[in-house]
């Protein structure tokens, strides 16, 4: 049987799974991305050492037919040398090349963790039997990958298809990126959150100074009028943003996973109304946008395609 070791690196947790041929996580296990003392770049690489071995003693095998890996980018892509902003102990750390040296002989493939999600989804989850598709993960940032034609689209450094870039307020708030007004600065969890405390949200008393999604999530199913705009507005915004994406990629599907999109209705009604507002373009007209279908698996899922189904997914050897 065909054995996978999938990986999955963020700035939340280190997941690593057993996946068989059919895409099948067999095995799974995660810890806490570990920050403060000890989170220099060998004090992480050790701990995600242990969250591989722990997975693999679980799944009782002692070799692998090959590495697959999703990581926060971003990274220099083929080479696999990531510098994952919400890690800061990693900076051009070569993850591809000490994994090869641990799995020495079997291929070993590292791409950024948003397109391992959408790659999962194309394979195994909403995706399926969808050419020419677009995906987004929206979460604490916002990234994205591209299928036309069935296949991965990489581009020049691995990154096509990060439309958490496409700028939808000029001059809007400051993105990491260094510009303002993608979709990443006004989208991103942190920054809706941040944005509603603005508007009068209040968080949950010992939050205030770190207010989250979620918890306005629960606002606004309570009832709460800012945080219902809030997510209102999000959604606007990523409607805005992805019919301007549709009409220069022309998809015929629109994949958004990760936390945010877990807002249900409160995100996607009114982002269905402002893509339809602004998607009248003849060829983006019909376009479908679909929550991801996936579970929490589908970094370990993305990541073990890379591998099971490179000849679609991986482009660089």
């Amino acid at each position: 049987m065909t054995m996978i070791l999938a990986v999955d690196i963020g700035g939340t947790k280190f997941a690593a799974g057993v996946v068989d041929g059919d895409g099948t996580v067999l095995v799974s296990d995660k810890i806490d991305t570990p920050f403060g003392a000890g989170a220099d770049s060998e004090g992480l690489w050790g701990a995600l050492v242990d969250v591989i071995d722990r997975v693999l003693g679980k799944a009782d095998v002692d070799s692998v037919d090959g590495v697959g890996v999703g990581c926060g980018g971003p990274m220099l892509w083929p080479a696999g040398e990531i510098s994952p902003l919400n890690i800061p102990g990693w900076r051009g750390f070569p993850l591809r090349a000490r994994l090869s040296e641990k799995f020495p002989g079997v291929p070993v493939r590292v791409h950024n963790d948003a397109v391992a999600v959408v790659i999962a989804e194309h394979w195994r989850g909403s995706g399926r039997g969808h050419e020419n598709m677009m995906g987004m993960v929206v979460s604490t940032g916002v990234g994205g990958g591209l299928i036309l034609g069935g296949r991965t689209i990489d581009g020049q450094t691995g990154n096509a298809g990060h439309v958490g870039h496409i700028v939808v307020v000029p001059g809007g708030q400051e993105c990491g990126c260094g510009g303002r007004g993608c979709v990443e600065a006004e989208c991103r969890g942190p920054r809706i959150a941040a944005a509603a405390v603005r508007n009068g949200w209040r968080p949950p008393a010992g939050t205030e100074d770190h207010p989250s999604a979620r918890d306005l999530e629960d606002s606004a199913r309570a009832g709460d009028p800012v945080a219902i705009e809030a997510f209102a507005r999000a959604g606007r915004l990523l409607g805005l943003g992805i019919a301007s994406a549709v009409a220069t990629l022309d998809v015929d599907l629109v994949m958004i996973g990760g936390g945010i999109s877990k807002a249900g209705d409160l995100l996607f009604g009114p982002l269905e109304l402002s893509y339809r507002e602004h998607a009248r373009i003849y060829y983006a007209r019909d376009t479908v946008i679909t929550p991801a279908s996936l579970d929490q698996h589908a970094g370990l899922i993305g990541g073990a395609a890379l591998i099971l189904a490179g000849d679609r997914y991986w482009s660089a050897d």
